[in-house]
Order: C-alpha cells, then sequence, then structure tokens
C-alpha cells in the first residue's frame, strides 16, 4: 500500500530510546491483538528500535495479521501489499520504527510513525497472530506514548475501522477517543482525503486521538 503521511520530519528522542516508523492508507488497522482474552507471557516481550535487516520481517509480520480481515469480509485489507522496503527504511531512517521482541529477540510486531499536526500520528501497528493477546500492541503503543511524552509531543492520534473489534474497539480500550470529522486540524483531514482516495471509506473509519 502507498505511504499517506503528510509529514516525515524527525522528531526528538529522549536519549535512551529507540527508532523508526510509518504505513499504509490503511492506518493501522491490520494489527494488534485479535479477539479474545490475554494469554502468554507479555512480560517476556521487549520493545526496542527496528534494524535495518529486520525490515523484511516488518512486512511478513503485517501480512500475517491482515489475514483476520478474511473472516470478517474484508478480503481488500488483507490482500493489500505492506509498504515497501524502502518507505519501512524512511521510517528507520526518521528514528520512527519500533518492534516488539519475544525472549529470542525475533520480531512478533512492530509500530510506525509519523508527525501529523505536530502530534505522533501512528500509521501502522501490527501484531503476529502467533503473539496474539499477549498485550503486543497495546506494549508498543504504551512505549511510543513514552517516547512522545519525553519529546514533549501532546498527543497520539491514529485513523481506523469503527467496527472491527481490534480496530476502533481496541484503541479505545488503549485510551483513544473518536475525533469529530468535521472539526479535524488539517493534517488529519489530509490523511482522511488520502484514506478516501484509496477506497477506505468503503467500511466506517474514525481519526482517534490520546492525549498525553
Amino acid at each position: 500500500m502507498a505511504e499517506h503521511s503528510p509529514s516525515h520530519d524527525r522528531w526528538p528522542l529522549p536519549a535512551a530510546s529507540s527508532a523508526p516508523g510509518s504505513v499504509l492508507p490503511l492506518g493501522p488497522d491490520r494489527r494488534l491483538e485479535a479477539p479474545g482474552a490475554a494469554t502468554g507471557r507479555d512480560d517476556l516481550i521487549q520493545i526496542r528500535p527496528v534494524r535495518r535487516t529486520e525490515l523484511p520481517l516488518l512486512r511478513d509480520i503485517e501480512r500475517a495479521a491482515g489475514r483476520w480481515f478474511l473472516d470478517i469480509g474484508m478480503p481488500e485489507i488483507a490482500d493489500d501489499e505492506p509498504l515497501s522496503l524502502d518507505e519501512l527504511g524512511r521510517y528507520l531512517a526518521a528514528g520512527r520504527a519500533w518492534v516488539a521482541v519475544d525472549p529470542a529477540d525475533v520480531p512478533v510486531g512492530y509500530l510506525i510513525a509519523d508527525l501529523v499536526d505536530g502530534n505522533l500520528h501512528i500509521e501502522q501497528v501490527s501484531v503476529h497472530p502467533r503473539s496474539a493477546r499477549r498485550r503486543v500492541g497495546r506494549r508498543l503503543i504504551d512505549h511510543l506514548a513514552c517516547q512522545a511524552a519525553a519529546a514533549g509531543i501532546p498527543a497520539l492520534t491514529l485513523t481506523t475501522f469503527t467496527h472491527v473489534p481490534w480496530n476502533g474497539p481496541y484503541y479505545a480500550r488503549c485510551g483513544f477517543v473518536p475525533l469529530d470529522d468535521t472539526r479535524l486540524p488539517p493534517g488529519l483531514r489530509a490523511v482522511r482525503r488520502h484514506e478516501a482516495a484509496h477506497g477506505l471509506d468503503r467500511w466506517p473509519r474514525v481519526c482517534m486521538r490520546r492525549d498525553l
């Protein structure tokens, strides 16, 4: 899928922090925990910056996570191609891409973000189905929130499908609140226009914000 965020500017990270990120016109839709109760040892999951050699793994994770959409009649989302290695590499270079890794240091999820309207906008969060229901997505989001707060960034934003259980309802549980589409700031309006141009408004979507 094509990248849609209006900005790829660097943002300052605290000295002990992490790295890169970005995504497609889907916003952070293909990701996160599938429905169900938490299982496994989420305390064994660590968050760190993405390494360049891991960029192909991010594409594999996103493809695997997208398969959940086949079960709810959204094959177009399931079949959509992840960002290219070059596009992912730009998030890496900008310092806005993170991975969640298992005890063997193998990536099981990732998050990429852009600067939009002065906030960090989650472009994509994806978790491999094998690591679902272990709070991996929440750990990635909370890590981004800590990085943003330390850099003086006031909020996280995202766009997502409203009725997909692991999208809108999930983000509400993570502290995000819906925004009024008629009162969006310029950057988010541009994101929504781009999504509409790619046909994503075929399903109900919403912008959401989490104040820090």
